[in-house]
């Protein structure tokens, strides 16, 4: 895992606003984490060996593909996914509306950022995948790393994460999450200042009791599908 961090401004003032979890809440949650990861993975091992057929069958191109994310305190680690794109398909318009969405100042503002329009740059494999949230699924290998939990804010982008503020900064002082509070939130309808509070409403409230509560709701949403996350 690269050691490279995105600059530091604001993470003092952020971890001083975060609470604390009672006693115990780091080691139950690793413990938690490393022992469903491991189970769903093997459990999971010849569904996994499927997709992967069917993304290498769906176009040219790698199995996984591979991303540099933001994680706990700005460090960087690769994350993992199955691949739901052309190899070619530029990220150009994901990084131009994320700089609209991140800077904008109200709702409407976000509004007329509009949506990435993914047309046939995804796979029709890839639709599937990112419907069902199974393209996800790799990522628990990054949990098993411990560079991510089963439950936190999802890891951004470094682009993503130089637009930052010191609030929004706050989703930094907890390892990203495999799923999160505002994934089971009503996704669909939230803007990206909702998500990013409800990221850092998370942060300040995380217990067992909590990551069971969202754990739970995951799953709900994942049989009920309603968009990738």
């Amino acid at each position: 895992m690269s050691s490279t961090t995105v600059p530091s401004v604001g993470l003092g003032r952020m971890t001083e606003a975060t609470r604390t979890p009672s006693g115990g809440y780091e080691t139950v949650a690793r413990a938690r984490d490393v022992v469903i990861s491991a189970v769903v993975l093997v459990l999971l091992s010849p569904l996994l060996a499927l997709m992967g057929l069917l993304v290498r069958l769906s176009s040219r191109g790698p199995v996984i593909f591979r991303q540099i994310r933001v994680g706990r305190d700005g460090e960087h680690f690769t994350l993992y996914k199955f691949r739901t794109m052309r190899v070619d398909a530029p990220d150009t318009p994901h990084r131009a509306l994320v700089s609209q969405l991140i800077t904008a100042r109200d709702r409407s503002e976000e509004a007329e950022a509009g949506t990435l329009v993914l047309d046939d740059r995804v796979t029709r494999v890839g639709r599937y995948l990112r419907r069902h949230s199974l393209d996800e699924l790799p990522q628990l290998v990054n949990v098993l790393r411990n560079e991510m939990s089963l439950v936190g804010p999802r890891p951004g982008l470094p682009y993503e994460v130089e637009l930052y503020d010191d609030e929004v900064r706050e989703r930094l002082a907890v390892k990203p999450g495999l799923t999160g509070l505002w994934q089971v939130s009503g996704r669909k309808g939230l803007g990206m200042r909702e998500m990013f509070e409800l990221d850092r409403q998370y942060v300040r409230s995380r217990s067992l009791r909590t990551d069971c509560g969202i754990l739970a709701r995951t799953l709900r949403a994942v049989v009920r599908p309603s968009g990738s996350w």
